[in-house]
């Protein structure tokens, strides 16, 4: 049964946001060429900024270096950072969903090894989930996992891995027994040192000529048993909780967001009547799907696992960062005498290329599709 509940963020939450607002003005008040998409600009510095004020792994435990804040704080300081297109990459996935991960999964030696460092904003993850041949069929991995002796020997390569020739470490998705009629039996996760570890980084230049996605490959790479997270097997009902926390959160309305904020700009405060409507229809968008993922962090402030309604939020969300840019080309200024057109149309061209890219990471829209219609007893 699908639960999208009317939620209101506690005044906490909201005295938070002048405080986000203000670092944010402060620290990049000289920053051209703001992107609100999150896996854009990879600034590890920044990201040890927002460690030092207790803004990464806000909801985790104190004694793994967390900050026991609620969900709804944690929104509030994700929706600022991406709506003023801050560089957030760097720590992104970490926070999202690996740190998360190790928390309910890991072992207490896991938690204790990994957690504080991405609280400082000194350790960063990546996804190994993707594989090539596969879309988003993702229990069709076939990168295998041996256990010899105590290690794990893992052949087999991921894809689509963003940043992983930057970061640290990453969560790969391998198959640790053999295919089965159950295609969801078999699978496990393993901790993969990305910079110690015996593996190959391959970046993967994209449309726009830079270097975010990458190709892992392993062949006969051995990592230690102790790196395995929960237990051998489990790993289907694991990724797909992560994926929970992947898919609902602002990022996935809001990576097209400075196009609408630079179309404002640019428009100035006389639109003509087409531009004034697509505006507000915009608008009226963009606060439906805020409502919707404020609904799912209450969910998850409430200890529940919101998959269909997360992919919900992405599905709607996905379609919405692609139809800000086909908006703003329909009534975007078109001359160079325009207020703000530079910025308006450097913002345009960088979300005109990145947009076929958003309805496929985290999963394609008709994976959604069938995650919602299988919740809601449709399939």
């Amino acid at each position: 049964m699908l639960q999208l509940d009317r939620i209101e963020l506690p005044a906490e939450a909201e005295a938070l946001r002048e405080e986000v607002r203000d670092f944010v003005g402060e620290v990049l008040s000289d920053r051209k060429g703001r992107s609100s998409d999150f896996a854009s600009a990879h600034d590890p510095e920044f990201s040890r900024q927002l460690g030092a004020r207790g803004w990464i792994g806000m909801t985790w435990p104190k004694q793994y270096g967390g900050a026991e804040r609620s969900f709804f704080e944690r929104y509030v300081v994700t929706e600022e950072l991406l709506a003023a297109g801050a560089p957030v990459s760097a720590h992104w996935i970490a926070d999202r969903q690996s740190g998360p991960l190790l928390l309910r999964y890991g072992t207490d030696e896991q938690k204790a090894q990994y957690l504080p460092a991405v609280t400082r904003g000194e350790s960063f993850f990546s996804i190994g989930m993707s594989e090539p041949n596969s879309g988003s069929d993702l229990a069709s991995v076939r990168t295998t996992a041996e256990r010899v002796g105590d290690q794990w020997k893992i052949n087999g390569t991921k894809l689509w891995s963003t940043d992983a020739h930057r970061n640290h470490y990453m969560v790969a998705l391998v198959r640790t027994e053999p295919p089965s009629e159950n295609r969801h039996a078999g699978l496990s996760q393993l901790l993969i040192h990305l910079r110690e570890d015996d593996v190959q980084v391959r970046p993967i230049r994209n449309i726009t000529g830079a270097e975010d996605f990458n190709e892992v490959v392993f062949e006969d790479s051995m990592v230690p048993a102790d790196r395995l997270v929960g237990e051998a097997g489990n790993g289907w009902k694991q990724v797909t909780s992560e994926l929970a926390y992947e898919r609902s959160g602002p990022e996935r309305f809001l990576s097209t967001f400075r196009v609408l904020v630079e179309l404002v700009r640019a428009v100035g405060d006389s639109p003509d009547a087409y531009q004034a409507a697509a505006i507000g229809r915009a608008v009226a968008h963009l606060m439906t799907l805020r409502r919707m993922s404020i609904s799912v962090a209450g969910m998850l402030e409430d200890g529940k696992s919101p998959q269909v309604e997360a992919a919900l939020v992405k599905a709607l969300g996905n379609d919405f960062e692609k139809l800000l840019p086909e908006i703003a080309r329909s009534v975007g200024p078109s001359t160079l005498h325009a207020a703000g057109w530079n910025e308006y149309r450097e913002t345009f061209v960088d979300s005109l290329l990145n947009t076929p890219a958003f309805t496929i990471r985290g999963g394609t829209r008709e994976i959604m599709r069938g995650v919602i219609a299988r919740g809601l007893g449709l399939r």
